[in-house]
């Protein structure tokens, strides 16, 4: 049982490391930063689905050292600033880049 916990343990952590191995070549300083930048897109991406103003299905988010860049459509400029706002409001957020545009 233990040697079996102790496998999958072993191939997780290699299966984290490959991924976080790829993704730091992509302009990420360490590892580390990778992860920071994963979890912010995650977080924005939660909060925009948590709120009844954003459409979470239509904004796009990416996250590349601490800059958040949303992208996709909005239904209005309420829409399209409170994206933003939400973006700015997660910790380790440095700055936002919005690109959503409004759809006529």
């Amino acid at each position: 049982m233990i040697r079996k916990t102790s496998l999958a343990a072993m191939a997780a952590s290699l299966v984290l490391l490959a991924a976080s191995g790829c993704a730091v070549t992509r302009g990420q300083e360490s590892v580390g930063a990778y992860i920071d930048d994963a979890g912010i897109t995650t977080m924005v991406k939660s909060r925009f689905f948590e709120d009844k103003d954003v459409a979470g299905t239509s904004i796009s988010v990416e996250t590349l050292n601490g800059t958040v860049m949303l992208s996709g459509f909005a239904k209005n400029s309420l829409e399209r600033n409170k994206a933003e706002t939400i973006a700015r409001g997660v910790k380790g957020v440095k700055s936002v880049r919005n690109e959503i545009a409004i759809r006529p």
